[in-house]
């Protein structure tokens, strides 16, 4: 009998419990870990984005899920596979039409910060510490900051932002950023 698997890594969504997206993540972790779906299984991710908030008297960004009962998975998918995930504590099912996984398209994947399902996919910028960057996605979108680390690996930088007559210090994926000519 012929298994019916993705040739490619895809995301899917996954519904969870509202509230226990990080239990679901942690047991679906355990899962993986117990039928060694490693090869199949690469990412885990909570849609998460900073936003802006009065803690205090001062502003300061605090991550906030813009899913709530939801979490993405990149996998490649089988029939095999839904069973072990669909029996994880805390995760209802996947989404799509009456439980049938539907992968989320390439454009939402970039939508929501992911890198469209291809494994490895990074982006190609050129930055470095002291250059201006316009931030372009997310609750930031339109500030302007400096470069004051960059992590290539994760494909994450620091910046200072102004922001309300003060610098602050902002953590943002490259695909979040545009350098300032």
């Amino acid at each position: 009998m012929e298994r019916n698997i993705d040739k490619e890594p895809k995301w899917y969504a996954l519904k969870v419990y509202a509230g226990y997206e990080n239990v679901a993540k942690r047991n679906l972790e355990n899962t993986i870990e117990k039928y060694s779906l490693q090869d199949r299984i690469f990412e885990i991710v909570i849609p998460m984005e900073d936003e802006l908030v009065e803690k205090r008297g001062k502003k300061v960004l605090v991550p906030r899920k813009i899913m709530t009962g939801y979490i993405l998975v990149k996998m490649l998918y089988g029939d095999d596979i839904w069973h072990a995930v669909i029996h994880t504590e805390n995760i209802s099912s996947f989404v799509g039409p009456t439980g049938h996984p539907v992968p989320i398209s390439d454009e939402e994947a970039r939508r929501l910060g992911l890198d469209g399902g291809k494994l490895d996919a990074k982006v190609d910028i050129n930055v470095k510490i002291g250059d201006v960057i316009e931030i372009i996605d997310g609750s930031l979108s339109g500030f302007v900051g400096t470069v004051k680390d960059i992590n290539l690996d994760e494909q994450k930088l620091t910046a200072l932002v102004e922001m309300f007559g003060r610098e602050s210090e902002v953590e943002l994926r490259f695909n979040q950023i545009r350098v300032k000519q």
